[in-house]
């Protein structure tokens, strides 16, 4: 199921903004932060050259967020080893974006950042 328009232009601005504060100006030839809306799930990636040909991104999946229409809420999901995606349980479903946004940044296990 599809995001809501207004939903979808709400995460997209949002989204667009922290892709593009995470990353210093200075570092962006090296590594950046993209976004994929796939239905309800919009999956942050982080890109960098690959090393055997630069001129091509390698892309790696970071978190992904799904939203549930009947709850209205968000979910954060983590990716593991065999590339399948878990619910991050250490916080609750929200409909405050930014909450799940702020949790993604503060990264307190180190499973989305490292």
């Amino acid at each position: 199921m599809a995001l809501p328009e207004f939903t979808r232009k709400l995460i997209e601005t949002k989204l667009a903004e922290y892709c593009l504060n995470r990353i210093p100006e200075d570092a962006r030839d090296q590594i950046r932060l993209i976004f994929k809306i796939t239905g309800n799930r919009v999956t942050l990636i982080e890109t960098r050259p690959y090393h055997r040909d630069p001129s091509i991104w390698k892309e790696t999946p970071v978190a992904q967020f799904r939203f549930d229409s009947k709850t209205k809420k968000w979910a954060l999901y983590f990716l593991d080893r065999a590339s399948r995606w878990h619910i991050f349980d250490i916080i609750d479903p929200s409909a405050d974006f930014d909450a799940l946004l702020k949790e993604l940044d503060r990264d307190r296990t180190g499973i989305f950042w490292g």
